[in-house]
């Protein structure tokens, strides 16, 4: 009879999880390595302009969050980047339009703005006048890579549980994460008032729609939103979030001078690797100085915050996977080996369909593995598996028994 039951409970896991997850068991990844993902995805973006890879790696967004996206609220939100990046790219087109900068005989003229002639101290900025298909087309995959980089850090949102993301942070810049983490939960937390107050309108058969429906969704929304700040708020204060630590001046004074040296370090270590004209010892040494004299005053400034952390994530394969499929992905976009850097950014002078190289589009597409290389996501609370086909066909002999 044991052994009945835990055949049945094993049919039963393994129906929970079809297809290739069968043989891994759900969890929910480390919120550091699908940030670590995403960003890595981003610098790579910000790498090229092609518009064939640009495109390529929003179909990749989509894919890995249709494959680990949770039920938690803050994973409803994605389209509302995409929207949010139509957005940014129509702004984008507008503005090019309106302050054209003429056209060129080799240009494809397409029509023209009324000119509003400018005050000589207004040199440089033109108003109106012809707009050609190579300015808008150019507009557009401007704002098409800040969109795609605006989708990454949507993605990290939508994957990585914030409040989690909040354990792994330094003691020192808890009070800093606490605040970061609320503020990026704002937006999840909007999009699902929006969303419970739109369905209690269709309800109670609201058929208003347009600007009329707009006073009866941000009032409730509104309302929402400060009931649960209110709530967070006195949450936060019953657990003694917010309370001072006990560090001494000079510990303090410590702290945010080596915090300051280290960030000092590191602008100059950047602005040296970027510039060949300054000194040596002014790139990776200096670099690599601040991020010592960072890590040090991290450290001591952590010592005056005691937390303890239950349940802690753990990193394991999965989260080595996951993070060093963006890595991996930027660091082939920068390295220019194996393919032309001139393919990454496509001339439109002349006007010519863009070339899609070959190792870019496999480095965009390795960052896409981490769709089935990162484990199942946890179903959602209260749901119960489904039976196993085994497990359902006894059931019902059973009860065409009785």
């Amino acid at each position: 009879m044991a052994l009945r039951t835990t055949a049945a409970a094993r049919s039963s896991v393994s129906g929970a999880l079809p297809g290739a997850d069968e043989r891994r068991l759900p969890r929910t990844l480390h919120p550091l390595a699908w940030w670590m993902w995403a960003l890595a995805l981003a610098t790579a973006v910000s790498r090229t302009n092609n518009p064939l890879l640009l495109l390529l790696v929003l179909a990749v967004l989509g894919y890995v969050i249709g494959m680990r996206r949770t039920e938690a609220p803050w994973a409803r939100g994605f389209k509302y980047y995409l929207y949010l990046a139509l957005t940014v790219v129509a702004i984008r087109v507008v503005f090019r339009a309106v302050f054209a900068s003429g056209i060129t005989p080799h240009d494809h003229f397409l029509f023209s703005l009324p000119h509003i002639p400018t005050p000589d101290w207004y040199a440089g900025i033109r108003l109106g006048g012809p707009v050609s298909l190579e300015a808008l087309l150019s507009a557009a995959v401007d704002g098409l890579r800040l969109a795609c980089m605006l989708c990454c850090v949507g993605a990290a949102n939508t994957l990585a549980n914030p409040k989690r993301a909040l354990r792994v942070l330094p003691g020192a810049l808890y009070e800093l994460g606490v605040a970061v983490t609320v503020s990026i939960s704002v937006a999840p937390q909007l999009v699902q008032s929006v969303q419970r107050v739109h369905r209690a309108r269709r309800l109670r058969a609201g058929r208003t729609k347009g600007l009329r429906a707009l006073r009866g969704i941000v009032v409730p929304v509104l309302e929402d939103a400060l009931e649960r700040s209110l709530r967070l708020a006195a949450a936060m204060d019953s657990r003694g979030y917010g309370r001072a630590g006990r560090a001494t001046k000079a510990s303090r004074r410590l702290t945010g001078g080596l915090l300051l040296a280290g960030m000092c370090g590191l602008c100059t270590g950047a602005y040296g690797l970027l510039d060949a004209g300054t000194p040596g010892f002014l790139g990776l040494p200096a670099l690599a100085a601040g991020a010592v004299l960072c890590v040090a005053g991290l450290r001591l400034g952590g010592r005056r915050v005691t937390r303890t952390a239950y349940r802690p994530d753990p990193w394991r394969f999965e989260e080595w996977t996951v993070a060093g499929c963006g890595v991996v992905s930027a660091v082939l976009l920068f390295a220019d080996v194996g393919y032309d850097a001139a393919a990454l950014n496509p001339s439109l002078h002349p006007l010519s369909w863009p070339t899609l190289p070959l190792v870019p589009t496999a480095a965009i597409l390795l960052a896409g593995a981490a769709g089935f290389l990162a484990p199942p996501p946890l179903p959602a609370t209260g749901a119960t598996p489904a039976p196993a086909p085994r497990e359902s066909a006894r059931r019902s002999r059973k009860a065409t028994a009785k």
